[in-house]
Formats: C-alpha cells, sequence, structure tokens
C-alpha cells in the first residue's frame, strides 16, 4: 500500500468510513477482475480518490455498489464495494502509478533491485502493467499513453537536473499525469464542465504526492545515495513547504468550481486529509490547528480528557450507573480465530482503526487510536459557513 492520503479510520465518520473503505475494496478488486490476482499488490490510497471523484459528481447508485465476499482486511466480513467506471478508471491509473514507482526504484538501485536479474524481471512487470492500465483505460475512454509518456519523460529531467534546477521542473510529469486522470473523471460522469477545474486540482495533488514523497525519502536517500529531487536541486525545506502550502490551497480553490452530487467525501480527503499529509511530512502535529483540549470537553488536572472533578454522577464516575450489559456474541472456536488473527496482522488491521477481536467478536481499537491529540470524528461539511471543527476554517456548502 502506497498513496499520501491515508486517513485513520478513527478520524472519519461511520458513514464516511464505509465509503471510504468501499472505494478502497472497489478497486482492489477492480484490479483482480480485470488484471489478475497479482495486479491487486498495486492497490494504492491515492487511487481510490479517481473512484471517489466519478461517484461525487455521478451520485451514488443501486449499480454503483456490490456486495463483497469476507476479506481478511475486514475482518472476515463481507462490505458493499464500489464498481463501475470509476472504479476501472482508479485500477488503469493505479497500474500505471505503480509501474512508474517500480521504474524508479530500479533506477535508483534500491534494495534487492541493485541485482541484475531482479531488476529486469521488475522492469518486465512494470512494462506488463503499463500494458493492462492501457487495455482497461481504452475501454474507458482515457489515453493512459498521457500517463505513459510522463513517466518516461521524468527519468529524462531527472538527468538533466541539478542545482539551481526549478523544482517544479522535476514534479511537472507527475502533475501532467495526475490531471489527466483527475479531468477523466468528468468525462466518466456526464459533467463534462467539470474537467477543467478538476484538471487543476489533479495537477496540484501530483504535485503533492512528488514533493511528499521526496520530503519524506529525503534522509533515506541520503543515507543510500539516491537521487531526490530536493537534494538534487538544493531546495531547503522551508521553500518545499512553501510550494505545498500554496497547492493545498489551490487544490480547494479548484474543487470549489466543480459540481458535485454529494461532494463530502471528497472535500475530506483533498481538503483536510491532505493537509495532515503535509503536516505529517514535515513533522508538524496531525493537527496542527487545533488548541489543546479543544472538541474534546475540558482538561483533567492529570492532563487527560474527561469530566471535570466535582461531578460524581458523571459518566465513569463514582455515583454513575453500572453500563448496560453488553449484548451476548458468538465466539469463534480456536482455529476459525487463528486465521482471523493471521489475516489481521498481516493487514494491518490491527495497527489502524477499528477491528473485531479474532475470538470474542468484540469491537477493538487499534494501536493509531492512541495518537495524540488527533481530530475526533466530526460532519466538517453539514455547517455550512460555519468553521470546521477540525481545521477551523469555513466550510461553506459550496466546499
Amino acid at each position: 500500500m502506497f498513496g499520501i492520503v491515508r486517513p485513520c479510520a478513527h478520524r472519519l465518520s461511520e458513514g464516511l468510513r464505509t465509503e471510504w473503505m468501499a472505494h478502497l475494496c472497489g478497486l482492489c478488486l477492480a484490479l483482480r477482475a480485470d488484471h489478475g490476482q497479482f495486479a491487486r499488490i498495486v492497490t494504492n490510497y491515492d487511487g481510490l480518490i479517481v473512484s471517489v471523484l466519478t461517484e461525487a459528481q455521478a451520485g451514488l447508485t443501486p449499480a454503483g455498489r456490490r456486495t463483497a465476499g469476507p476479506c481478511p482486511l475486514r475482518a472476515m466480513r463481507t462490505a458493499p464495494v464500489a464498481r463501475g467506471e470509476g472504479a476501472r478508471l482508479a485500477a488503469a491509473v493505479s497500474l500505471v502509478l505503480a509501474s512508474a514507482k517500480v521504474r524508479d526504484h530500479v533506477a535508483d538501485r534500491d534494495g534487492v533491485l541493485a541485482r541484475r536479474p531482479v531488476a529486469a524481471a521488475a522492469r518486465r512487470v512494470a512494462a506488463g502493467w503499463d500494458r493492462a492500465g492501457a487495455r482497461t483505460g481504452a475501454a474507458l475512454g482515457f489515453d493512459t499513453a498521457l500517463l505513459v509518456d510522463a513517466v518516461d519523460r521524468q527519468t529524462g529531467i531527472e538527468t538533466l537536473a541539478g542545482p539551481g534546477t526549478p523544482l517544479l521542473t522535476v514534479t511537472e510529469p507527475t502533475e501532467t499525469a495526475t490531471a489527466a486522470a483527475f479531468a477523466h473523471t468528468a468525462h466518466l460522469a456526464g459533467k463534462p464542465q467539470n474537467a477543467a477545474p478538476l484538471a487543476e486540482a489533479g495537477r496540484l495533488f501530483g504535485r503533492l504526492a512528488h514533493l511528499l514523497d521526496a520530503v519524506e525519502d529525503r534522509e533515506a536517500d541520503a543515507a543510500s545515495g539516491a537521487w531526490n529531487p530536493l537534494t538534487v536541486t538544493g531546495t531547503p525545506l522551508t521553500e518545499a513547504r512553501r510550494l505545498c502550502d500554496d497547492a493545498l490551497h489551490g487544490v480547494r480553490l479548484a474543487l470549489r468550481e466543480v459540481e458535485f452530487v454529494d461532494g463530502k467525501l471528497v472535500h475530506v480527503l483533498l481538503a483536510h486529509e491532505l493537509r495532515r499529509s503535509v503536516d505529517r511530512a514535515f513533522g508538524s502535529p496531525s493537527c496542527s490547528h487545533r488548541q489543546p483540549g479543544e472538541g474534546r470537553g475540558p482538561l483533567t488536572p492529570d492532563g487527560a480528557f474527561g469530566s471535570p472533578p466535582g461531578h460524581p454522577y458523571a459518566p465513569g464516575g463514582p455515583g454513575s450507573p453500572p453500563p448496560p450489559p453488553q449484548p451476548p456474541r458468538d465466539r469463534r472456536g480456536l482455529i476459525g480465530g487463528c486465521l482471523v488473527w493471521a489475516g489481521l496482522a498481516c493487514t494491518c488491521q490491527m495497527c489502524c482503526g477499528t477491528f473485531e477481536d479474532p475470538w470474542s467478536r468484540e469491537r477493538r481499537e487499534g494501536l493509531c487510536s492512541s495518537c495524540g491529540d488527533c481530530c475526533e470524528v466530526c460532519d466538517c461539511c453539514g455547517q455550512c459557513g460555519e468553521g470546521c471543527c477540525c481545521c477551523g476554517e469555513s466550510c461553506g456548502c459550496d466546499c
């Protein structure tokens, strides 16, 4: 799994979490259906945004969902997943993006790819993904040659880059590729008037993806001697942060020009979660606009969030009524629970979000649920013109 927009499940409302997982699983299953089981390894967090954009413009229809079978990532539960042209376009784009990433690692001679036989095999896999993406793209009216051309130009630009080369010269191929993918969602949704603003949003999103990847890999690339645009061009982190902040602002402005049937998930991913991705890459707090204790109730003397002292009948206080009994649950057997545990561990479901205990079936919180100062679940766009509880910015109905 790769990508810059990686929301923790506990930061999304129940409905948005279900929708986000529907698009993620829909992308994975579209890859399997069109390109085989092995292609599922290119499932990524950024590719599903293409599926989200398509559905946000066209609206959700009964044909846009199907019930998928049990999966370890979902604690062996069934779930509604996205299907249709948006998911297939996301699959085609993901294949080409993954191909570019593989070629980049081969060029940098990362890890085992420094060995010629492994590098040759990786190149063959990447070429196969390019062809597979082109077939699916052609069926959807999308020319993936734009993406492949951008990937090919990237290598030449990096070869010629040096101290003083503008950083945006290096990010241009990525910007062009993502702009084309975002714009085509407007044609799939039957709203060609959205193509221009979505192309602008995609261009800036591509810039962010390239810059954040460079920032996150900067120290590792310096240690291994790998190519890094910040190091090669001599760009300081302050300038990279300025470019990222400008791109964030541009994405929000571009999305305001897009006509959505339901753009709530788009707004959460491309406004709030994208901001957190930038903060995370540059080492800022994940919720940089929240003041200590804001939105979670008063701070207790020991610094924990909760009810103020002196209220014995507050929830959890000494005089509060006992909690209602939990409904009985069907426990899994030893072997069944072990199989579910293995699936949860292998798919990192125990690390982030919530999951079902493999044996007792009780709801558990992942390890990241204890991370500091995260925004609570909120409906940012449900209060037109009011300040968003996550970032303090105004979230009008048109965003």
